[in-house]
């Protein structure tokens, strides 16, 4: 059966039923239909005093077209958690609309490690999205309006650095001109559209830790820049407490279950280029307040999500990993040691062993930051014994240990294993987790950090522009602050046709861009898009309701 006939068979019992689970009463689920709801701030609020449990982080190996199941991971292995009998909780990102209809598809699992219900997840959900869009395009229409009626601030039209967003791939919008038609529709400029999931926005929600967080960091994105070069910020424009107010719903949780009945967060949905690529720390927090056990994902490989999962979330919100899950496959494996998507069917050892190059790297890197890391082999009913024990007898070498993981095909059946051995793990409790570079270090010396020790390059090439950028926001009081690598998520450089573990490369950062509500430099490397385009062939075309007013073609 296909994902979605999976999901649509499911069993599912009524949120309130999942609520009790985990302690949270009925009059504290504001529920939306009978299977999602979503958590009170005023229950938040009361378990704060409670000891918090053990938080897994799942990543990954740099992502190739193969697949590589990190989201199915990351459900199967809470299945397996509650089915060894430990109170485990998941927390996961909210699907963009755009991928869903474009090339990536959605982002509740797979098979029978999967979060229910499945299409509401992966189209409108609970409107979290649209919140984001509609305050993001409030600031928008103010700023404009700002500068139509006698521009107060002094902003020059020329440095307006907010754009605008929509949740769609949408190519023809990423660079356009505004205010054309007249004097009553105000100063033509350039701007743009970038996808919501690129949003600042999106970013502070999915990092502040209530709403009066929320507002204060919303106060300090720069919009834009005067004739004199000083900052604009959103407080600036009075936009601050509108958009908090559009948004005073979407930070509260989202509550669901697996199809085994198990309590799962689906909240926030940064991009893991542009952005932080992790869940939000509210729902996080609160899972951890809750469980004894709680399952999280970064996004894309580990050196962009879980990197940034260690650099930024986990250092923003004072959390800390007791273990690592890194995701693989035979299949990534072998497009990493050479062979060609069409003939990963064919069994190749010697492939898998060149591709374990990029796992091992992996392993390596996740160390530097003092956590004990776990593999789990994603299974794919083609693998061979051979392939599979290629992968073990590889990791066992690089002081770890390769579980294989049939959650896809299973459940959690098929993951008691893996969690039985992350329950070892954690229990041995030789965590030691730390930040890889600390606050005091001057930005580009953190660019520099990150670029050697975890992408192995040799230099970071960066102009007197960039680099003087960074030295002006130091002066300012930003270098305090960590820096959010933009790259491709398919290489260990900035060239995704580079696979497996690279050496002996650059890292060029073509511009920087800063954040400083959602409190992170960004660092543009490479070709980045922030607003992606459809293929040629997009998901939409097979997506259409059926004869019985069901979906059909989502993945």
């Amino acid at each position: 059966m296909s994902d979605i006939e999976i999901a649509r068979a499911a069993k599912k019992k009524s949120i309130q039923e999942i609520g009790t689970k985990v302690g949270i009463p009925t009059e504290h689920l504001l529920p939306y239909g009978h299977d999602k709801a979503k958590v009170s701030q005023e229950f938040i609020n009361s378990v704060q005093d409670r000891p918090n449990g053990k938080l897994i982080l799942v990543t990954a190996v740099n992502p190739t077209p193969a697949g590589e199941g990190k989201t199915t991971t990351t459900v199967g292995l809470g299945d397996g958690l509650n089915a060894i009998g430990k109170k485990a909780m998941i927390c996961i990102r909210e699907a963009s609309l755009g991928p869903n209809f474009g090339m990536k598809g959605g982002a509740a699992g797979g098979g029978y490690a999967q979060i229910v219900p499945m299409e509401d997840m992966n189209l409108h959900f609970t409107g979290d999205f649209h919140a984001i869009t509609s305050a993001h395009s409030l600031l928008s229409a103010m700023l404009d309006n700002h500068i139509y009626w006698g521009n107060e601030q002094q902003i020059d039209v020329r440095r307006v650095a907010w754009r605008r967003v929509v949740d769609m791939n949408d190519r023809s919008l990423r660079q356009i001109t505004s205010s054309l038609g007249g004097v009553a529709n105000g100063y033509p400029r350039e701007d743009g559209f970038d996808i919501t999931v690129a949003s600042e926005v999106m970013a502070i929600l999915c990092l502040s830790n209530d709403l009066k967080d929320l507002q204060k960091r919303l106060g300090d994105m720069i919009v834009a820049y005067r004739r004199d070069k000083t900052p604009v910020y959103c407080r600036d424009i009075k936009a601050d407490g509108a958009m908090t107010v559009l948004l005073k719903d979407a930070m509260q949780p989202n509550l669901v279950q697996t199809l085994e009945n198990n309590p799962a967060f689906v909240h926030g949905g940064p991009f893991a280029n542009i952005a932080h690529g992790c869940n939000s720390v509210i729902a996080t927090k609160t899972a951890l307040k809750l469980a004894d056990y709680v399952v999280t994902e970064a996004g894309f490989g580990a050196d962009l999500g879980a990197e940034k999962f260690m650099d930024i979330k986990c250092r923003k919100a004072g959390l800390a990993p007791d273990a690592v899950v890194l995701v693989a496959t035979v299949r990534a494996l072998k497009m990493n040691g050479g062979v060609k998507k069409d003939d990963l069917g064919k069994e190749s050892v010697d492939a898998v062993k060149k591709g374990c190059a990029n796992l091992g790297r992996h392993i390596e890197n996740l160390k530097q930051f003092g956590v004990s890391v776990v593999v789990a082999i994603n299974h794919f009913v083609k693998d061979t014994d051979a392939e599979i024990q290629a992968v073990i007898d590889f990791v066992a070498t690089q002081g770890s240990e390769a579980i294989l993981a049939k959650h896809w095909a299973d459940g959690s059946k098929g993951s008691a294993d893996l969690a039985r051995k992350v329950v070892e793990v954690v229990e041995r409790g030789k965590s030691n987790f730390a930040p890889l570079y600390p606050d005091e270090m001057p930005l580009f010396e953190k660019i520099e950090t990150i670029a050697k020790r975890i992408y192995r390059a040799d230099e970071v090439i960066a102009d007197t522009k960039v680099r003087g950028q960074l030295k002006e926001w130091e002066e300012q009081g930003y270098g305090h602050l960590p820096v959010c690598m933009a790259k491709t998520q398919y290489s260990f450089t900035t060239d995704p046709n580079r696979r497996g573990a690279p050496t002996g490369h650059s890292l060029p950062v073509r511009e920087v861009r800063l954040s400083a509500g959602a409190g992170f430099i960004v660092v543009v490397c490479g070709d980045i898009m922030t607003m992606p385009g459809l293929p040629r062939v997009p998901s939409a075309e097979s997506i259409y309701l059926n004869d019985d007013g069901q979906i059909e073609g989502l993945f």
